[in-house]
């Protein structure tokens, strides 16, 4: 998807279209998607609002709250939309897919075409600008895809077929835009070895790619050769940790507002837990200050739970037993959080015969399947607290088109 939120919220007010546009993080505190035209007006990504808000005053630039919600019913139309075009697909974020065309020779003789096709189609039916990338590994479809985006002549769609489309492509594509190559290993490849770019890096032997960096770096130099590597197991593994964090939209001094902050996000990692069938061992909670004031204060506590759990009541129990560790009075907190540290397979778990778990998955699954339903936190516990005043500031949220009966559009003829 291209400029993912700001292109959900282009699509129910055709006034914010052609028009440059930012929405802001939790607690409008940063620039997280800022358009090309926002880019152009002098706004850059990430920058804290407070020090671009009298630019988008100046340039008219439309500012809005994340509208997570939203964002995640459009993100569901786009997959389902995408289905239709091939026999497997594989989301891998919010604004992101991969479709294998794997035995589909005899149905698609040309892949430009067919993913201007998908284009036309989803603009059609979703309303969404999308950039299509076809390659022959995973790695050199998120590398056409990318020069998909920076290439306004290839209209959407970049398709490397063949060992020259290969090396050409690759040699467009700085290598801090290679997937998988974050901030600093682009500055340990540019100073120590003079790779500059994806065709450099290309160029590298696996087996030492391998011995230097790691097992990934050996995988995505054949990738990026056309040997596949990767695979969608792969690219989606379970994740290892889970980490709930936020800042609060206001200091929070009540030891009371503490855990139920807690709470909530103990909520969210038990859900993530359940949704990839892990089970937790350890669980971190923390909270902190702000790190600009006088005297920063940062706390945290490490729980070891007798048995492996996703329990969202087992998981609050346990926190709600040891959170009077974090508090210290007359402490203003801005920011708490609760991370899984030790995840473990719900296939594969060591049972303990003296400590037998008190879980309860039917119920774990009913809550889940409400909460799915008819949206998030329909069911919840009640020690997160019924109104939150310490919870996310969105002060610019356009309203949830898709998602919410009072905010469905309104037709008048």
């Amino acid at each position: 998807m291209d400029s993912c939120y700001t292109s959900c919220e282009q699509i129910f007010n055709p006034r914010y279209r052609n028009r440059a546009m930012v929405v802001l993080s939790n607690n409008d505190g940063a620039c997280i998607a800022v358009n090309r035209l926002a880019k152009e007006a002098g706004v850059t990504k990430f920058s804290p609002f407070f020090e671009v808000k009298q630019l988008c005053e100046q340039k008219g630039i439309i500012v809005r709250s994340s509208n997570y919600e939203l964002i995640a019913d459009t993100s569901s139309r786009l997959m389902a939309t995408l289905e239709r075009f091939s026999p497997e697909i594989f989301p891998y974020s919010v604004d992101e897919c991969f479709i294998s065309f794997d035995r589909c020779e005899k149905v698609i003789s040309n892949y430009s075409e067919y993913g201007q096709m998908i284009r036309q189609t989803v603009w059609r039916e979703v309303r969404l600008p999308v950039s299509i990338g076809f390659g022959s590994t995973l790695t050199l479809s998120k590398v056409a895809n990318r020069i998909a985006k920076k290439k306004p002549e290839l209209r959407g769609v970049c398709c490397i077929d063949g060992e020259d489309d290969r090396v050409f492509a690759l040699k467009l594509l700085d290598i801090s835009d290679v997937w998988g190559v974050g901030r600093r290993l682009t500055k340990r490849l540019k100073e120590e070895f003079k790779i500059n770019t994806a065709f450099e890096l290309s160029q590298m032997d696996p087996s030492l790619g391998q011995r230097l960096f790691s097992v990934e770096m050996e995988r995505l130099i054949l990738e990026l050769n056309g040997i596949p590597a990767k695979y969608w197991d792969q690219a989606r593994s379970a994740k290892q940790q889970i980490f709930s964090t936020r800042s609060f939209s206001k200091k929070v001094t009540d030891f009371e507002e503490l855990k139920q902050a807690l709470r909530s996000h103990c909520v969210t990692v038990a859900r993530k837990a359940r949704a990839q069938g892990s089970l937790c061992k350890s669980v971190l909670i923390f909270a902190s200050s702000s790190p600009y004031g006088r005297t920063p204060f940062y706390v945290k506590e490490l729980i070891s739970l007798p048995s492996p759990t996703s329990s969202t009541l087992e998981l609050c129990t346990a926190i709600s037993l040891v959170a009077q560790k974090l508090y210290r009075n007359g402490v203003a907190y801005s920011k708490a959080g609760v991370g899984a540290i030790e995840l473990v397979s719900e296939r594969n778990q060591q049972q303990d015969l003296f400590n037998q778990s008190n879980a309860n998955p039917a119920l774990m699954k009913a809550v889940d399947l409400v909460n799915n339903k008819y949206g998030k936190n329909t069911v919840f516990v009640a020690g997160q607290g019924i109104e939150q005043s310490w919870s996310m500031k969105r002060n610019m949220l356009s309203p949830q088109y898709t998602s919410r009966w009072s905010d469905i559009p309104k037709i008048k003829c």
